[in-house]
């Protein structure tokens, strides 16, 4: 039968379910941290790693330097100029493949208006821009951005594109979008007959270790030889996290991360629904926040979203990077816990609250706030469509105890 869209696991009976969560925090390093598990309805909200700090939205195809705003994938904050990058997914069909830089003014208590301050085109190695979709040249999807302030570049994935037969990538480019270097993947993540990505659910996130010597990169879902992508009744097959030496280029290992099953069903039934992993974050040089982000149509009091933001140590799991084909024989996933379901911070309740929540697949840090602690920052995709929003949430993350 379906889940239970307030059970983020499949362990029913809220004393026996903390349980569980106390023994995944043990298990994470995380002692002294409440035990943080969803609630069931009508039940007083969970304790949670996150408090709400406030939104902003940009309006819908807002026109800057001769662009158009919109589809931001990726999100990342550079401390030192405190400006934020913005990344588009718009793969050269309305504008030329692009980064922004923003600033946002914020307190404890408040989130101000963005304000854009530049646009950047990326570039390939002869310098031109990204062209529109063609079959047989390179277009970028871009989806994850993240600043490496010792090499004051740019790091950004591409979800390919099927069609053209462009893979996946991952890339570095100065801030004038001048390209720097191509990094080889693995090439289970080509494009193939049978097997390899789906199109369109590739390499969602992007992470950096703290001394920006390591990154990781997400599938949003498992590889079509690693299994389905989640349903309402079950979860998906395993999405490949591999973390790469930027160094030296070299792929060091990969762990496996298995999403939930799509919260609620779709109305009416067989339209559209699905679940994935679209944003990772290190928390520190080990342990990494995992965004899950689920569409369900019908929904119309969250606009049919959900995220989810959960924590995992990828010093745990098994390294899947020699494997072809993950099965549930030969490989263990790594365990992950949750840390904040973000419907507890839409519809009534106390504190500060959100009228929805939209296609959010950028995560990033920004500034400290003046109690010590970090702010935590998304932002949404929308499609370039009226019906969904470009929404900014920045919180304060509680790294410890509180």
């Amino acid at each position: 039968m379906p889940r239970d869209p307030e059970l983020p696991t499949p362990v029913r009976g809220g004393t026996r379910r903390q349980s569980l969560r106390c023994i995944a925090a043990a298990a994470l390093g995380l002692a002294g941290w409440p035990c943080v598990y969803s609630a069931p309805a009508n039940s007083s909200p969970p304790r949670t790693r996150l408090r709400l700090i406030g939104e902003a939205r940009l309006p819908h195809r807002l026109q800057f330097q001769g662009t158009t705003v919109g589809g931001l994938s990726g999100i990342d904050y550079d401390d030192a100029s405190g400006l934020y990058y913005l990344l588009s997914d718009d793969g050269s069909a309305i504008n030329p493949a692009r980064f922004y830089t923003a600033s946002i003014a914020m307190d404890a208590d408040q989130l101000g208006e963005p304000e854009l301050r530049s646009v950047t085109f990326l570039r390939q190695a002869n310098g031109s821009t990204y062209p529109a979709a063609l079959r047989g040249i390179e277009v970028p999807d871009p989806e994850a951005v993240r600043w490496r302030a010792a090499s004051q570049s740019l790091f950004w994935t591409s979800e390919g594109h099927a069609f053209t037969g462009a893979a996946p990538a991952l890339r570095e480019s100065r801030p004038d979008g001048t390209l720097v270097r191509d990094l080889a993947l693995p090439p289970m993540f080509d494009f193939q007959l049978g097997q390899g990505p789906r199109s369109n659910r590739t390499l969602e996130g992007l992470a950096l270790s703290p001394n920006g010597k390591r990154a990781w990169i997400a599938m949003e879902a498992a590889l079509r030889q690693d299994g389905t992508v989640p349903t309402v009744h079950a979860g998906g097959g395993p999405c490949r996290f591999t973390e790469l030496d930027l160094v030296t280029g070299n792929t060091l290992r990969q762990i496996a991360y298995v999403p939930d099953p799509i919260p609620a069903a779709p109305v009416p039934p067989a339209t559209q629904a699905d679940n994935g992993v679209t944003e990772i974050l290190m928390l520190d040089a080990e342990r990494m926040l995992v965004l899950e982000r689920a569409y369900m149509a019908g929904h119309g009091s969250t606009s049919g979203n959900s995220l989810r933001l959960y924590l995992v140590d990828t010093r745990q799991g098994s390294d899947t990077l020699g494997l072809q084909t993950l099965r549930p024989d030969n490989h263990q996933p790594v365990t992950k816990m949750l840390l904040a379901d973000f419907s507890h911070f839409t519809g009534a309740g106390t504190g500060r609250r959100l009228d929805r929540l939209d296609n959010t697949e950028g995560m990033c840090w920004g500034p400290r706030l003046a109690s010590g602690n970090r702010s935590l920052h998304f932002i949404s995709d929308d499609n370039f469509s009226s019906r969904q929003i470009t929404q900014w949430l920045a919180f304060e993350f509680f790294d410890g105890v509180p």
